[in-house]
């Protein structure tokens, strides 16, 4: 006896598979080893197919793969030993990786853009392009803490100190951008956590223009990216202690606090946004950073920075992890159902039409 099995049935079984792998996609989670290497900034290079990320202590880059392999791109003997790497970013068109460096008390201030060359097999250093606040006060040290590039090679540069944005050009050669009113004009609590920083993360968009947000206020503005001028981006709520910013191939921003995930898009070319998702992360972890990885993915990274500055404690395990605006994925769920229902209807029309040929031979053959 033949065992028959309904067309509809196993079409049913497929569809409930298809369902159910996009449903259990994990999170991506990668959990790398790096003795006291406190990463504080974060990029994807697309062409190695890898992380970069900076160091808190040591005068290091370094590579990190998706199976947690970390390999040491540059060390750089030439940096003060105390200097720390605050902003990373991969100039993919030019096979450049750009650092910000950081010197820490008690050797004298030392604020500069390191550029590498990652064609070289020694990532050969481009320049070191020292960074000056000609109007800080001797005792204050200026902050070059993340860094874009646009897509003439121009690098952007953020001083969360003295709350303006340098510009340093493909040849090394440092002036200050945008010293914006702007980015004084809102009020900052002094009793609250993090109020000594100012402008923090800075990513370029494609329309020619900058996004900067700002620690001790939780603004996003919008900068010129030919001559500096910029305006506060008007939100539907502050993002409170931002931090690190990217942006998706789609133009969705994503700002990250050491608390929380913001989801942010705009439909005015950043005049005006909208934060239509937030998602928690793990305060002890201290995320510092986000970079949009393969596939359009978002990641942040949990570098611990904030035990790393107390210099009297050790750590070994650090943490890149994969997020998603649970909105979004309700959304694409739903799409997915009205898909499969799509196909359903089709298949049984399909399976209609099919009796109905097989009736009218029958018929002509009778």
């Amino acid at each position: 006896m033949s065992l028959k099995i309904a067309p509809i049935t196993i079409f049913s079984f497929f569809l409930i598979l298809f369902v159910g792998l996009i449903s259990a996609r994990k999170t991506h989670v990668i959990n790398f080893r790096s003795p006291n290497l406190y990463p504080e900034s974060v990029s994807w290079d697309p062409s190695a197919q890898h992380f970069v990320v900076g160091s808190l202590r040591h005068r290091t880059l370094h590579s990190v793969s998706d199976a947690a392999v970390v390999d040491t791109l540059v060390y750089d003997p030439n940096l003060p030993p105390n200097s720390t790497i605050l902003g990373v970013t991969v100039d993919n068109s030019r096979r450049r990786l750009l650092a910000t460096v950081h010197s820490i008390p008690p050797l004298p201030a030392f604020t500069a853009l390191a550029a590498y060359d990652l064609r070289s097999p020694d990532r050969q250093r481009l320049f070191l392009t020292p960074l000056h606040d000609p109007s800080a006060a001797d005792e204050d040290r200026p902050v070059a803490n993340d860094v874009t590039v646009d897509f003439s090679g121009n690098a952007f540069v953020t001083n969360s100190a003295g709350n303006f944005i340098w510009k340093v050009t493909p040849d090394g050669d440092a002036s200050i951008f945008s010293s914006s009113p702007a980015f004084t004009a809102h009020p900052v609590d002094r009793d609250q956590k993090y109020s000594f920083c100012g402008i923090n993360g800075v990513v370029y968009i494609s329309n020619g223009y900058l996004l900067a947000v700002q620690s001790n206020t939780g603004k996003m503005f919008k900068v010129n990216a030919d001559d500096g001028t910029a305006q506060t981006v008007l939100l539907n709520k502050d993002l409170t202690f931002a931090d690190g910013i990217a942006v998706r191939s789609d133009g969705v921003v994503v700002v990250v606090s050491h608390l929380k995930a913001y989801f942010i898009k705009s439909d005015d070319s950043w005049s005006e946004g909208v934060v239509f998702d937030e998602t928690a992360l793990e305060a002890e972890r201290f995320a510092t950073s986000v970079t949009i990885g393969g596939g359009d993915r978002v990641y942040v990274l949990y570098g611990h920075v904030d035990e790393g500055q107390w210099g009297n404690v050790e750590r070994e395990t650090f943490r890149i992890v994969e997020i998603e605006s649970d909105k979004e994925q309700k959304e694409d769920s739903v799409w997915i159902y009205v898909l499969v229902g799509l196909g359903f209807a089709y298949f049984c029309f399909w399976r209609f039409q099919m009796r109905q040929l097989v009736t009218n031979m029958n018929k002509k053959t009778a």
